[in-house]
């Protein structure tokens, strides 16, 4: 993977943790679920995002070492 695309995974990998944390703590004080499943999908979404970052930038590494 590119050293670009690499830190654009990693980045996102990172928001995708702190979401998920965010939401927990939410959900364990028993805050408002509202709040907890917006978060939840937000997770999901990013977790969406970097799949596809990852998916690209294996893409494009084949495609420079096969040439």
């Amino acid at each position: 993977m590119s050293g670009a695309l690499f830190y654009i995974a990693l980045v996102i990998m990172v928001a995708v943790v702190a979401v998920l944390f965010v939401g927990l703590r939410n959900l364990m004080r028993q805050g408002d679920a509202n709040f907890s499943n917006k978060m939840m999908q937000l997770r999901v979404f990013l977790q969406f995002i970097a799949v596809v970052v990852i998916v690209i930038g294996i893409y494009f590494a084949r495609s420079a070492g096969a040439g």
